[in-house]
């Protein structure tokens, strides 16, 4: 088996199945951070095992980009690692030995938003082969509806919190975002509510909801607004593409987590994919939370990471 990863191996023999772009998330550096999760080192290093396991279980050519990173860096720039990188490796399939009928794109948390963002932006590339599937793991799709069920009801989860969120926004977009009125929603313009009605909590399933949640109309703030134009570029909410590029994408495999911040936003996905006549498979962990996938390994684990390292590792198998 070999891989093309962040340490060069000996043996690239030829295999039929290629996993592209695997972009993880990392824990964006802030004073609200425990010291502990300082060690990019320790975090890498579970992502490396976990792409490791991947692998070895679905006999795949396994390319991870390591792109920049903050503070030095921001999402504009780590999208166009991860677009270059994916294009390079599009037109240098025979390097690898990979079938251009097979290639798949994944990513956990702000990794799945580049991968949903440059699959929509790959959709029109025909000089390139196309994505056979994209494997999201956790995306993070919208920065706009803070008011989703599970934001709600979860505000305050450890893991990822709504706070922590916002703080990883304002540090990817390079700057300093009008934080109240993102979370009260009073930086959305009344026609794009209008517009843009998928970001709605109607469209999620009555099961994720404990209560109801009426919409309660909200002053709109446009100073607030002109600060906060970068969350509607689709870029960086892909959840806002149309519906015309929606229906372009390849099949998807999603995966949920019940104690995940970004829950919502996953399940919004899926709706738009299947009305859209795209295929999706869709596996929810009910004990799951944030990140959970890559602490599965003897010294540290939880039973909920091992069955999502078995889903994904299942759908990627099950390619034909």
């Amino acid at each position: 088996m070999g891989v093309l990863w962040l340490v060069p191996l000996v043996v690239l023999p030829t295999f039929l199945l290629g996993v592209v772009v695997w972009v993880v998330f990392e824990h964006f550096l802030t004073a609200d951070i425990p010291a502990t999760l300082q060690h990019r080192a320790k975090l890498r290093f579970l992502h490396c095992v976990f792409l490791y396991v991947i692998t070895l279980e679905t006999d795949s050519v396994v390319l991870s980009v390591r792109y920049h990173l903050y503070p030095d860096h921001h999402v504009s720039d780590i999208f166009l690692d991860c677009f270059n990188a994916s294009v390079h490796f599009l037109k240098t399939l025979k390097t690898y030995g990979v079938d251009p009928s097979r290639v798949l794109v994944c990513g956990e948390s702000i990794g799945g938003t580049c991968v949903v963002s440059i699959t929509q932006t790959l959709v029109d590339r025909w000089d390139l082969p196309r994505i056979r599937a994209q494997v999201l793991i956790c995306p993070f799709l919208q920065g706009i509806n803070l008011q989703l069920p599970f934001f709600r009801q979860y505000q305050n989860l450890t893991v990822l919190s709504r706070k922590f969120m916002l703080t990883c926004m304002c540090s990817c977009l390079l700057t300093d975002l009008s934080r109240d009125a993102i979370l009260r929603g009073e930086f959305i313009p009344p026609e794009f509510c209008t517009k843009y009605r998928k970001l709605s909590p109607n469209h999620i399933p009555k099961r994720f909801k404990k209560t109801s949640y009426p919409m309660v109309p909200i002053p709109f703030n446009e100073a607030a607004y002109l600060e906060t134009q970068v969350l509607f570029d689709v870029r960086n909410s892909p959840l806002i593409a149309d519906d015309e590029t929606i229906a372009k994408l390849p099949e998807a495999f999603l995966l949920s987590c019940e104690y995940d911040i970004l829950r919502d936003a996953t399940l919004l996905y899926k709706k738009q994919l299947e009305e859209q006549g795209v295929p999706v498979t869709w596996y929810h962990v009910e004990d799951g939370f944030h990140g959970s996938i890559i602490l599965f390994d003897k010294t540290f684990s939880f039973p909920c990471s091992l069955e999502m390292v078995n889903a994904v590792v299942g759908y990627i198998k099950g390619i034909e």
